[in-house]
């Protein structure tokens, strides 16, 4: 048998553990990075769910799964391992590969963790898995699980690390405590799991960082255009601009705090003369999308920033 290499723990190189120093090698090496891992292993509030996400940066930057994330600039929160619930947003990801970052908007210092730059893990190198199973438990904690990597391919990485619901979007990790995957697809099989690579982040991390939605599913759906809601009525004024007429209730206008006869002079930037010019730029914009009013509130100039809602 091969001799392991010097920063490479012996008994990924064997077969199977052989005997009692084997198993509490790989016990002791797990127990010495588990709690740096478990500090910077997140819950992600989605509203009607949750996934799980690993801060990889003092800043606040978090990876997880596209399908958890479930767009760009949607509003989430996260939750740290103490319980603390932070707001936060979603970056850019991949709908192909199901990678995606996000943002902790709440300044801080945070606890993160090293990823695998190397792509250093061999097939069957013993990892573990971190995540909140079925959601945030803060008595539980995150769960670990221990297991080793079963097939390797140019996107996806495969390991036998039990995963249930909840789980999708947390952090794999070798044993020397380095993060080599996200958690993808939860096998029909609870012991056959699909994670993404670090190095399809890598690949990404500019586009992700600039926000962008990347391919064309089948892990997240790029939002429509046209399908954007504002909520509001309007009409124009002789002197420019149009007057808000009605705020439609729990809409994004009145969310964002536009009050009836307020009046809108600028959308990112265009000169709103029409109901038609609203109208037609609203047409080119989808769910989500980040708008910029400059308007008039009681007479003074104000830039009201929000994102459009969804029909």
């Amino acid at each position: 048998m091969a001799l392991a290499a010097p920063d490479r723990p012996y008994f990924n190189d064997k077969k199977a553990p052989e005997n009692r120093k084997d198993l509490e090698a790989i016990q002791k090496t797990l127990t010495s990075v588990l709690p740096k891992a478990r500090e910077a292993t997140v819950c992600i509030d989605i509203g009607e769910g949750s996934g799980s996400g690993v801060i990889v940066s003092a800043e606040g930057l978090v990876l997880t799964a596209a399908h958890v994330a479930g767009g760009v600039g949607k509003e989430l929160t996260v939750i740290l391992e103490d319980g603390k619930r932070l707001k936060a947003e979603s970056m850019g990801l991949v709908s192909t590969t199901d990678c995606a970052m996000v943002r902790i908007l709440e300044k801080g210092t945070y606890p993160f963790v090293v990823m695998d730059r190397e792509s250093s893990t061999k097939l069957g190198d013993w990892v573990f898995s971190l995540g909140h199973s079925g959601g945030f438990d803060k008595e539980r904690g995150s769960v670990v699980r221990l297991g080793r990597l079963v097939r390797m391919a140019e996107t996806t990485i495969q390991s036998d690390c039990t995963l249930i619901g909840g789980d999708s979007g947390g952090p794999l990790f070798d044993l020397e405590g380095r993060l080599i995957g996200i958690h993808s697809r939860v096998g029909e099989v609870l012991a056959q799991n699909m994670h993404v690579p670090m190095h399809e982040f890598l690949t990404h991390w500019d586009e992700m960082t600039r926000g962008e939605f990347v391919g064309d599913g089948p892990f997240a759906k790029k939002p429509e255009t046209g399908k954007g809601f504002l909520g509001l009525a309007t009409e124009p004024r002789p002197e420019g601009g149009l007057k808000v007429t009605k705020v439609g209730r729990e809409s994004p206008a009145e969310k964002a705090g536009l009050k009836e006869g307020d009046v809108l002079l600028k959308l990112n930037g265009k000169v709103l003369q029409s109901r038609e010019d609203l109208q037609n730029m609203l047409k080119e914009m989808a769910p989500g999308d980040k708008m910029a009013l400059e308007l008039l509130k009681k007479g003074k100039l104000e830039t009201l920033e929000m994102k459009l809602g969804e029909r």
